[in-house]
Protein backbone atom coordinates (compact mmCIF):
# COMPACT_ATOMS: atom_id res chain seq x y z
CA UNK A 1 0.00 0.00 0.00
CA UNK A 2 1.59 3.21 -0.95
CA UNK A 3 0.34 6.67 0.79
CA UNK A 4 0.55 9.99 -0.69
CA UNK A 5 0.10 13.29 1.35
CA UNK A 6 -0.55 17.09 0.13
CA UNK A 7 -0.89 20.13 3.09
CA UNK A 8 -3.71 22.35 1.34
CA UNK A 9 -5.88 25.23 2.57
CA UNK A 10 -8.91 23.42 1.00
CA UNK A 11 -9.83 19.85 -0.55
CA UNK A 12 -12.69 17.67 -1.57
CA UNK A 13 -12.95 14.39 -2.66
CA UNK A 14 -15.36 13.46 -5.33
CA UNK A 15 -15.67 10.35 -7.08
CA UNK A 16 -12.51 9.09 -6.39
CA UNK A 17 -10.63 12.67 -7.82
CA UNK A 18 -9.04 15.08 -5.47
CA UNK A 19 -10.07 18.73 -6.00
CA UNK A 20 -7.28 20.57 -4.24
CA UNK A 21 -6.98 24.85 -2.85
CA UNK A 22 -4.19 26.05 -2.16
CA UNK A 23 -2.01 22.63 -1.96
CA UNK A 24 1.56 21.98 -1.62
CA UNK A 25 2.59 24.05 1.61
CA UNK A 26 4.70 23.40 4.12
CA UNK A 27 4.32 26.61 6.39
CA UNK A 28 1.60 28.49 7.96
CA UNK A 29 0.52 30.93 10.17
CA UNK A 30 1.57 32.02 12.98
CA UNK A 31 -2.06 32.97 13.26
CA UNK A 32 -4.44 30.03 13.52
CA UNK A 33 -5.32 28.96 10.12
CA UNK A 34 -7.86 26.35 8.24
CA UNK A 35 -6.14 23.57 6.57
CA UNK A 36 -6.74 20.78 4.71
CA UNK A 37 -4.87 17.39 3.90
CA UNK A 38 -5.38 15.55 0.81
CA UNK A 39 -4.63 11.68 0.82
CA UNK A 40 -4.04 9.63 -2.09
CA UNK A 41 -3.88 5.86 -0.67
CA UNK A 42 -2.93 2.87 -3.59
CA UNK A 43 -4.07 -0.28 -2.76
CA UNK A 44 -2.57 -3.35 -4.23
CA UNK A 45 -5.32 -5.48 -6.35
CA UNK A 46 -4.49 -8.40 -3.94
CA UNK A 47 -5.45 -5.89 -1.05
CA UNK A 48 -8.90 -5.00 -2.15
CA UNK A 49 -12.07 -5.67 -0.78
CA UNK A 50 -11.07 -5.87 2.70
CA UNK A 51 -12.01 -2.90 5.16
CA UNK A 52 -9.14 -0.83 6.79
CA UNK A 53 -8.77 1.57 9.65
CA UNK A 54 -7.41 4.60 9.35
CA UNK A 55 -6.21 7.54 11.57
CA UNK A 56 -5.01 10.80 10.62
CA UNK A 57 -2.65 12.20 13.73
CA UNK A 58 -0.82 15.68 14.37
CA UNK A 59 2.77 15.02 15.86
CA UNK A 60 4.90 17.90 17.55
CA UNK A 61 8.28 18.26 16.53
CA UNK A 62 9.45 15.52 19.23
CA UNK A 63 6.88 13.17 17.35
CA UNK A 64 4.61 14.00 20.80
CA UNK A 65 0.55 14.03 20.13
CA UNK A 66 -0.21 17.65 19.52
CA UNK A 67 -3.40 18.13 22.16
CA UNK A 68 -5.28 20.99 21.84
CA UNK A 69 -8.52 22.45 24.08
CA UNK A 70 -11.83 20.82 23.34
CA UNK A 71 -15.49 21.70 24.98
CA UNK A 72 -14.53 18.12 26.55
CA UNK A 73 -11.58 18.41 27.78
CA UNK A 74 -7.96 18.42 26.42
CA UNK A 75 -7.34 16.06 23.07
CA UNK A 76 -5.11 14.99 20.64
CA UNK A 77 -5.73 16.17 17.53
CA UNK A 78 -7.00 13.21 15.21
CA UNK A 79 -9.40 11.98 13.05
CA UNK A 80 -10.24 8.18 12.19
CA UNK A 81 -12.46 6.01 9.84
CA UNK A 82 -12.39 3.24 7.57
CA UNK A 83 -12.48 2.75 4.20
CA UNK A 84 -13.01 -0.49 1.48
CA UNK A 85 -11.87 -0.27 -2.48
CA UNK A 86 -13.44 -2.65 -4.69
CA UNK A 87 -12.44 -4.23 -8.04
CA UNK A 88 -15.19 -2.79 -10.03
CA UNK A 89 -16.15 -5.14 -13.01
CA UNK A 90 -13.84 -5.04 -15.91
CA UNK A 91 -10.74 -3.83 -14.19
CA UNK A 92 -7.72 -5.81 -15.48
CA UNK A 93 -6.21 -8.05 -12.67
CA UNK A 94 -3.24 -6.91 -11.17
CA UNK A 95 -4.68 -2.70 -11.10
CA UNK A 96 -3.62 -1.09 -8.44
CA UNK A 97 -6.98 0.75 -6.66
CA UNK A 98 -7.39 4.25 -5.63
CA UNK A 99 -8.86 5.76 -2.63
CA UNK A 100 -8.90 9.58 -2.00
CA UNK A 101 -9.88 11.24 1.12
CA UNK A 102 -9.90 14.93 1.74
CA UNK A 103 -10.01 16.06 5.31
CA UNK A 104 -10.33 19.58 6.20
CA UNK A 105 -9.91 21.07 9.24
CA UNK A 106 -10.79 24.44 11.25
CA UNK A 107 -8.12 26.49 12.45
CA UNK A 108 -5.87 25.02 14.72
CA UNK A 109 -4.23 26.46 18.15
CA UNK A 110 -0.75 25.37 17.03
CA UNK A 111 2.35 27.20 18.79
CA UNK A 112 3.96 29.74 16.47
CA UNK A 113 7.46 28.99 15.29
CA UNK A 114 6.58 25.18 16.18
CA UNK A 115 7.55 22.18 13.58
CA UNK A 116 4.87 19.54 13.09
CA UNK A 117 3.53 16.54 11.15
CA UNK A 118 0.39 14.89 10.06
CA UNK A 119 0.67 10.72 10.36
CA UNK A 120 -1.30 8.72 7.96
CA UNK A 121 -1.96 5.24 9.75
CA UNK A 122 -3.06 2.52 8.33
CA UNK A 123 -4.49 -0.49 10.38
CA UNK A 124 -2.02 0.87 13.23
CA UNK A 125 0.89 1.03 10.65
CA UNK A 126 1.92 4.90 9.99
CA UNK A 127 2.51 4.82 5.91
CA UNK A 128 3.19 7.99 5.37
CA UNK A 129 4.13 11.74 7.18
CA UNK A 130 4.01 15.26 5.83
CA UNK A 131 5.60 18.13 7.75
CA UNK A 132 4.91 21.47 8.17
CA UNK A 133 5.78 24.34 10.20
CA UNK A 134 4.54 27.82 11.73
CA UNK A 135 5.81 31.07 11.37
CA UNK A 136 7.44 32.85 14.67
CA UNK A 137 4.82 35.21 16.19
CA UNK A 138 5.05 39.15 14.65
CA UNK A 139 6.76 41.60 17.37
Amino acid sequence: MKVTMLLADSAQSVNGKLYILGGGWSVTGPDPQPMAVAIKVDIPWNDANRKYQFKLALYDEDGHAVIIPTPTGERPVEVEGGFEAGRPPGLKPGTPLDFALAINLGPLPLRPGGRFAWGFLVDGEEKERVAFSTRPPQP
